[in-house]
């Protein structure tokens, strides 16, 4: 499957499934490319950004990158404060 055919649900899929933990490289330049955008649009509305749950699935699997970032701290608080639903509908994910 070419990067031009994967989303970005569908290429975190594979990379979760991936028994060996390698991720293709079609599949780790779509990721990248929709964390990079994800966090521009945190960065350009830094106090009042409100992920969406697939947004949220998504900075969830790249939360080593920015366990240091108070502004992805504070993102991340802002979803959990404004997400209605369970904790184990997003990815398994703890509130923080």
């Amino acid at each position: 499957m070419t990067a031009s055919h994967l989303t970005p649900a569908k290429a975190l899929e594979i990379a979760r499934n991936s028994e060996d933990g390698s991720v293709p490289p079609s599949v780790a330049a779509v990721l990248e490319k929709a964390i990079g955008e994800l966090w521009q649009r945190i960065q350009a509305q830094p106090s009042t950004y409100v992920m969406h749950k697939e947004e949220f699935v998504l900075f969830n699997y790249f939360r080593s990158r920015f366990a240091s970032v108070p502004l992805a701290q504070q993102a991340i608080g802002r979803f959990w404060n404004n997400f209605q639903g369970s904790s184990s509908e997003v990815d398994g994910a703890l509130p923080s």
